[in-house]
């Protein structure tokens, strides 16, 4: 694909696939808090973080600039808004500031319109089954190839 059709759907495609993912991770073992005491979540994290690191080290070099533009939303709403809100807060309490800066507004809203039917099993532990088949899915296209 000719510049600069590449970046721009490098860029669009990016950001919907992350819209996506985070969609349905409502359906997957993905609770929203760290749950340090179970040794299920442990064990489960640090293999999702194994399989993780190992993508980012096989697949950085030809799709590095995907893999960022993918997770662009998370960089900015985790690493970039949450700690300012936080300064924020502390001093004032009621402060509503970053809320309307937020990626993830967009994903909320595309979860509720179209994703609303999916079960909420992020406190299940069987949400694991439908990670383990995703995984499949994603690798198998790639061995194949």
């Amino acid at each position: 694909m000719l510049f600069p059709f590449n970046i721009i759907f490098t860029i669009i495609l990016a950001f919907l696939s992350h819209i996506i993912i985070d969609g349905i991770a409502i359906i997957t073992y993905h609770t929203p808090e760290v749950q340090k005491g179970d040794k299920f979540w442990l064990i489960w994290h640090i293999i999702i973080y194994g399989l993780s690191i190992l993508s980012i080290i096989i697949f950085m070099i030809p799709f590095w600039l995907a893999m960022l533009l993918a997770n662009i939303m998370d960089i900015w709403d985790w690493f970039i808004l949450r700690p300012i809100q936080k300064r924020k807060i502390q001093n004032n309490i009621e402060s509503k500031w970053g809320d309307k800066y937020y990626f993830h507004r967009f994903i909320d809203w595309f979860r509720a319109k179209f994703l609303g039917w999916l079960p909420k099993w992020n406190y299940k532990r069987a949400g694991i089954i439908f990670e383990i088949i995703l995984i499949i899915a994603l690798i198998i296209p790639i061995i194949l190839i």
